[in-house]
């Protein structure tokens, strides 16, 4: 074995390659990053859940493997790489909180199919990460898994709710990140900690069950779009059991990167908020000229055609028709320690007759079909801001949260508006991160959007960002 020093910052395709050439060992990682844990993790909180003995001995497992297999090209291609799983999917052994102070503590039984894909391509589970209650918020501020913090200025939220996600691998605990994506919960954190956050089309990558109508999907949290690609090569798997699953993608994503994308691509620009009242921050909106100057200089035409969206009341309704119904499955030991802009959401879905619930459901297609018509007809991507607001202070979420039990919900649309419409299409959409805010020292996001099933276009635009606005040596000022 031959000894390299080991930097946390490191992508994790590059540190599997480590691992295979055995220059660094899975043992030496992991004791890295629970080093690294020790240290920043009681500041921060990106983690709820630690087994460390255990970890260890799935490293030193890792290990002896490298040791007695023969050629690398036989092991894995995520061989030894530490990965922590976001609190929302069971890993058996492991309890599954959801975030919540309303569920038991009881160790999962078995791991969800996503969990299981990961550990087949090599992962060392590294913990669970926090969460927003039934990942229902942008941010993790709960009496359950207390209050998680943006590695680059802690005084400020990291998103979610895929927070502990976004803070772990900002931070340098984990190279890599599990996460999950409902409304926008890959992508604004990637937006707020300055990573890459890419979700899939709808049923691209399945877990156990489909839950809320396909809004959710898991994906990962990374510093760069060739993880991103590689990991999604693991994640998107035809699954025979599961109600929508489309078969294997013919090309890994990861090939797609060889090649660079066409020229000539037609990109639309959305600016303005889905939602009248919301101003968008300049910084957000920078994010966007930066990266059309750039794709206006790599041969693409950006084109005046705006994006028709429905009226905002009609989206929010179709959205909330079926986000009310987010925490239906997650079982409850205690009802009255639900959050209370979750029991709201509760007894309003419960208020709600299934035939009402279908008819909104039919709603919610057929506008996601005139969305998506148009979108094919007049783009081949959209750039918008990821989100309209630099990250708020932590506590930000709090007006009005005494007297109104969806304060909390209403006060996130900032973080959520510009993602949480391609939840209801069901369209790929990544966050890069290629602006840096001069004024707060702050990463900013922007968010490209495909066709169904394009993710092969957003990987390979999302490239031609990163070679022109480097970004993976970036780090916050905390380590």
């Amino acid at each position: 074995m031959t000894h390299s020093p080991i930097d946390l910052f490191t992508p994790a395709v590059e540190l599997a390659a480590a691992i295979r050439r055995k220059e660094v060992s899975p043992v030496e990682v992991v004791d890295r990053c629970l080093e690294r844990m020790d240290a920043l993790d009681p500041r921060l909180n990106a983690f709820c859940h630690r087994a460390d003995d255990e970890v260890r001995k799935a490293a030193a497992a890792a290990a002896d493997v490298v040791a007695r297999t023969a050629s690398a090209d036989d092991l894995p291609p995520f061989h030894g790489v530490p990965l922590p799983v976001k609190d929302l999917v069971d890993v058996a052994g492991w309890p599954t909180t959801h975030g919540s102070a309303g569920t038991g503590r009881t160790p999962a039984t078995a791991s969800d199919p996503v969990v299981r894909r990961l550990v087949d391509a090599g992962f060392v589970l590294l913990g669970k990460t926090t969460t927003s209650e039934f990942g229902a918020l942008p941010f993790t501020e709960n009496e359950t898994l207390g209050i998680s913090r943006n590695p680059w200025d802690p005084e400020r939220t990291p998103g979610g709710s895929s927070s502990g996600a976004g803070v772990a691998v900002a931070a340098g605990m984990a190279p890599i990140a599990h996460a999950e994506d409902g409304g926008g919960s890959i992508r604004i954190p990637a937006s707020c900690n300055g990573l890459v956050g890419l979700k899939p089309t709808r049923g691209l990558v399945g877990n156990a069950t489909v839950g809320a109508e396909g809004l959710g999907t898991s994906g990962v949290l990374t510093r760069t779009v060739a993880d991103t690609a590689a990991a999604l090569d693991v994640l998107a798997r035809h699954d025979p059991g599961l109600w929508w699953s489309p078969p294997a993608p013919r090309r890994s994503f990861a090939s797609v990167l060889e090649t660079d994308p066409p020229t000539g691509l037609r990109i639309g620009v959305l600016t303005d908020s889905p939602i009248a009242g919301i101003e968008v921050d300049p910084a957000c909106t920078a994010a966007v000229a930066v990266t059309l100057r750039t794709l206006e200089s790599a041969g693409h035409h950006v084109v005046d055609t705006p994006l028709p969206l429905p009226p905002a009341d009609e989206l929010v309704a179709a959205f909330m028709t079926i986000w009310n119904v987010g925490g239906s499955g997650v079982p409850l030991t205690d009802p009255e320690r639900v959050e209370p802009h979750n029991r709201a959401l509760r007894a309003a879905a419960r208020s709600v007759d299934s035939w009402s619930y279908t008819e909104g459901v039919r709603k919610a297609q057929q506008l996601s079909r005139r969305i998506v018509e148009d979108f094919l007809a007049g783009f081949d991507l959209l750039v918008t801001p990821t989100t309209a607001w630099l990250p708020p202070p932590v506590g930000a979420w709090r007006a009005g949260a005494d007297d109104h039990p969806l304060a909390a919900l209403l006060n996130s649309y900032p973080l959520g508006v510009f993602t949480s419409v391609f939840n209801v299409t069901g369209q790929p959409a990544i966050s890069v991160p290629v602006h840096h805010d001069t004024a707060t020292g702050l990463p900013v996001g922007v968010q490209l959007v495909a066709a169904p099933w394009r993710e092969d276009l957003l990987l390979q635009v999302s490239r031609t960002l990163e070679l022109a606005h480097p970004w993976i040596d970036r780090r916050p000022p905390l380590g």
